[in-house]
This record gives structure tokens, C-alpha cells and sequence, in this order.
């Protein structure tokens, strides 16, 4: 998973430099080669980040050589540097390291604190490029202590992202459709994942306030016409919002999860302070834990199945009771990839909410493989309690 491109582009839209692409290559030479040309026709501002390492894979400095045109030569204070790294950690140094100290003639080496590896930094035809350390940690710090203070400042890019649930990305895009721009100053785009639809704002001006007013100007209409689909925006997960409007209400919430097997729980737990509101949960994954746990009634999962809307409510109700909780949440469904019928098929999940006023059970045909099932199936349970926490 290729994080190092994502660090590097929100830290270059702090300068208003615009990221063209990402691009993911092999260990290959020739296609590394091929990689730094294209990127060089096409940008003023080239980075990469690994293949600076000591094994014969480690490639990317003989590739820069190849496309500049030139031999690679040892940087003397470079390879002192790697030995002296060694010999303060009181550790055998393999004659390979001091590759590490190699570069193309005519480059600069960035030096490397926290490793063995240098980063390289030269300039051919109209493009600077700059050669990074793989490991994120060596990446960020050769990055931020020699390259982010050379680099110019274009401006400043402003992103907002908009998390909205529950509808589906063609329907927003139709919603919004006169909002969603791609111009130089302002582009606006749509991206779907597990349920969950983000809008991402993104907006460059001479400065920050003024790509700041930009982006909250659309955020504002783009709110005013989607209005509570919209659950949070930036960092913000769904979870987190829940646990907010729970604080912020004095509420407490139970769950019992069959399909989901504690997922909810677990997604509930990961904000910090969720003790404040959430009392607990059961996995009653069997028929018998659903009856002795929250006093499903046994002749309610032998008429309509442990899969159906009775038992879905009669566990949001049960947990809701047994932990003396505000709001209890029930989930019963067939995850797959086995288990599925005719008429109960894959991905058929059934959900409860309950309250003082009473119980509420939704029905949903989720598509996907489990672990999507799963996931849409708790994120549909925290959604509708947002709404009713909202209402």
C-alpha cells in the first residue's frame, strides 16, 4: 500500500503545487526509466521514494543516472556517513551499504538522519527531481528537513471532504451536478466505498484565506442541498459523530450483533471516551445465545428464522433492557458466501433500533463479498441512529 504518495501530495498542496499522478512501479530498470521520462515531460516537480537501498533491486538511483545520461559516482561524505551509522549502533556494515553513497554525477545528496539511505536531488531539462528514502518514517524526514524548504510556493490548495451515507454515489451526482466543476482553481469529485459517498472540494487560490472562502462557499451550498445525508466531513468517521451526539445528548446505547460478530462494537470502541456512552454488547451468533442472552423468544426464531425482522427487533429490545441502555441496536442477516436461499439470500440483513417510543426494523439486501456485508451492515446501523439521535 503505497502511503508515501498521499503524505506527499497533501504537503505539496500546502505550497499550491498541484499533483498530476501517482504512478506505481516494479523493480525494472527500464520501466523505472521509462516512469522518471514521462513524469519529467509532464511536470516541473518529480519525487520518488524507495528502490535507495543496498540489494540488487534497490534501483532507482541507476535509473536516474540512465535517463540524465551520466555515470554513477560515490559520494564521499555520503559513504562516511554510512559507516559511521554502523559503527555507532556497533554493527557489522556489509560492503553493499556503501552503494547507498552512490549517485549520478552532477546530483546533490540529501542526507538521511535516520537511515543508511540518501536521498538524491538533481535537475535535467526543466523538471527538479528528487529521489526519497522508501521507509515512510526516513521519507517524511529527508522530505520535510531538505525538500519542502527548497520547493516554491504556488499558491495554497485547500481540500474539504463532505462523508455522506445512505445514498448512493449516482444519486448525489445527479443532486449536485451544477456544483461538480474541474477547473484549474477548483475541482469537485465524488468517491464511493463501503456505503459511505465522500465529496472532496478542492480549491487553490494566491492564499490561504482566500482558498479557504472558496471551499467553504461550496461546502455550504453543497450542504444546503443534500442536507442531513451529509454526516461529517475531513477526519471525521461515523462513529465519532455518533459518539458526539451521544455525549452530547447524555444517552447510552447497547448492541447485539449476530452476522456482524462485535464489528459494531469494535468500530464503536475505537473513539476514545466511548465508555461514556456504551455499555456493552452480545455476539449471540447462535439461536441459544439469542435466547438466553436477550430473551428472544425461542418460538419467534422457529417460526420466522433467526434471519427475519421479529428476532432483529426483539434483540434490539432485549439488549436495550438488559444493559439499561437508552438505545439498543439488534443485527441479524446472512453474511455468506454460504447459507443463502431463495428467498433468504446473501447479504439479507435485518436491523433494529430500539428506544422508550418503541422499535424500528430495517430490511436491506446488502451486495458484496462478507467482509463488505459485515461492514455496510454496522456502518446502516450507526446511520440510522444518527438520524434518529438528529431528528
Amino acid at each position: 500500500v503505497d502511503t508515501n504518495s498521499g503524505y506527499l501530495s497533501q504537503q505539496l498542496s500546502q505550497k499550491g503545487i498541484t499533483t498530476l499522478r501517482h504512478i506505481t512501479v516494479g523493480d525494472d530498470v527500464e520501466q523505472i526509466v521509462t516512469a522518471i521520462s514521462h513524469a519529467i515531460d509532464d511536470a516541473e516537480l518529480v519525487i520518488t521514494t524507495g528502490g535507495l537501498g543496498p540489494t540488487r533491486d534497490d534501483l532507482t538511483r541507476q535509473a536516474l543516472a540512465k535517463v540524465m545520461g551520466v555515470d554513477l559516482v560515490e559520494d564521499a561524505r555520503s559513504a562516511e556517513r554510512i559507516k559511521e551509522f554502523f559503527i555507532k549502533r556497533a554493527r557489522q556494515m556489509s560492503p553493499s551499504n556503501l552503494t547507498q553513497a552512490l549517485k549520478p554525477a552532477g546530483t546533490q545528496t540529501l542526507d538521511n538522519d535516520i537511515g543508511t539511505a540518501p536521498g538524491i536531488a538533481a535537475r535535467y531539462k526543466e523538471s527538479d527531481i528528487y529521489l526519497l528514502p522508501g521507509p515512510p518514517n526516513e521519507m517524511k524526514d529527508v522530505f520535510e528537513k531538505r525538500v519542502f524548504p527548497q520547493l516554491p510556493s504556488c499558491g495554497a490548495i485547500i481540500q474539504k471532504t463532505l462523508h455522506t451515507f445512505g445514498i448512493g454515489e449516482s444519486i448525489i451526482g445527479e443532486k449536485i451536478a451544477d456544483l461538480m466543476t474541474n477547473t484549474e482553481n477548483l475541482k469537485v469529485g465524488t468517491a464511493a466505498k463501503g456505503g459511505q459517498v465522500s465529496i472532496r472540494i478542492t480549491a487553490k487560490a494566491d492564499n490561504l484565506d482566500e482558498a479557504k472562502e472558496i471551499a467553504e462557499k461550496l461546502a455550504k451550498q453543497i450542504h444546503t442541498r443534500l442536507g442531513n445525508i451529509i454526516f461529517g466531513q475531513d477526519e471525521q468517521t461515523l462513529q465519532g459523530i455518533i459518539g458526539d451526539m451521544l455525549k452530547k445528548s447524555g444517552k447510552t446505547l447497547a448492541t447485539a450483533e449476530s452476522c456482524t460478530g462485535g464489528m459494531l462494537g469494535e468500530m464503536i470502541t475505537s473513539i476514545p471516551g466511548a465508555s461514556e456512552y456504551f455499555l456493552g454488547g452480545v455476539v449471540s451468533y447462535s439461536n441459544a445465545a439469542k435466547i438466553n442472552l436477550l430473551t428472544v423468544p425461542a418460538d419467534l426464531i422457529k417460526t420466522h428464522g433467526a434471519v427475519s425482522e421479529p428476532v432483529a427487533e426483539a434483540m434490539a429490545r432485549g439488549v436495550k433492557e438488559k444493559f439499561k441502555a437508552d438505545f439498543g441496536i439488534g443485527i441479524t442477516g446472512i453474511a455468506g458466501p454460504t447459507g443463502g436461499s431463495a428467498e433468504k439470500p446473501v447479504g439479507l440483513v435485518f436491523i433494529g433500533l430500539a428506544d422508550d417510543k418503541g422499535v424500528e426494523v430495517h430490511k436491506h439486501i446488502f451486495p458484496g463479498e462478507r467482509q463488505a456485508i459485515r461492514q455496510r451492515a454496522c456502518l446502516s446501523a450507526l446511520n440510522y441512529l444518527r438520524l434518529k439521535l438528529s431528528a
